[in-house]
């Protein structure tokens, strides 16, 4: 199982908000390049990218950044935010560099989309599944459809999808944990074949020890994203991957 720290961009700098309320943001290094070699030097195998500007504004924003980011590491990283038309996601994985675009709103609007997009970059295209209450939050978590998250993946069992990056809202920058009921839901996922990076509420080696528990049940749970517990260091990144790899 994969550790993925994350860096999270809003107007060139790395942030952090709490549940998705971009009112609730704090500021955690101007030089995201920087910190993306911090963390790749403490043994991260991959970064998780989200670029918030353009989760609202439906097109990438904090490009320079990215790319930096990009251009400074040997490791890859995964993009969302943003991305929802073919045109973009060609830019960002062809030009820009990133290794998997995370595709949410999108897949929510245009499913049939979205499998297209799926066969045609197989391995390389993830589903962001971002929950409220269960039910899928789309537009940088500003509008709460009335799917449920597990339909939602339903529909997309059997294709070649890199990952489906789990997010319940509720617990994303609280430091609370991760509940029971999210894990729950992630191991159903895994179940129905799909692989499965958990995201939100992974803030002390004990939450990654319960998703390990879940992941030697269920290989198909992959990796997990940590945002606010590596900035505030209740997770230290080589004490979580050093974890998993024992």
């Amino acid at each position: 199982m994969e550790i993925l720290p994350a860096i999270d961009l809003r107007g060139g700098q790395c942030v952090r908000l709490r549940q998705g309320d971009y009112a609730q943001e704090t500021v955690f290094g101007t030089d995201p390049a920087e910190m993306a070699c911090r963390w790749a030097s403490q043994g991260a195998p991959r970064l998780h990218l989200v670029d918030l500007d353009g989760a609202k504004a439906g097109k990438p924003v904090n490009v320079d950044a990215i790319r930096a980011i990009v251009s400074a590491l040997q490791i890859p990283c995964e993009l969302g935010g943003g991305l929802r038309d073919t045109a973009t996601v060609e830019f960002m994985l062809n030009d820009v560099g990133i290794d998997r675009a995370i595709i949410g709103t999108a897949a929510l609007k245009q499913p049939e989309w979205f499998r297209g997009l799926i066969r045609q970059f197989p391995g390389r295209i993830a589903l962001g599944l971002d929950a409220r209450d269960g039910m899928v939050a789309t537009a940088g978590w500003l509008d709460v459809s009335h799917t449920s998250a597990i339909d939602l993946a339903q529909q997309f069992v059997g294709e070649p999808l890199a990952a489906v990056i789990y997010t319940n809202i509720a617990n994303d920058g609280m430091m609370q944990g991760i509940d029971a009921g999210t894990l729950g839901d992630m191991e159903r996922l895994c179940n129905m074949g799909l692989p499965v990076i958990a995201s939100g509420g992974v803030t002390t080696l004990s939450d990654i020890r319960a998703l390990l528990e879940i992941h030697r049940r269920q290989p198909k749970l992959i990796g997990a994203i940590v945002g606010r517990a590596i900035y505030e260091g209740t997770i230290d990144v080589a004490e979580g991957i050093a974890l998993c790899q024992g």
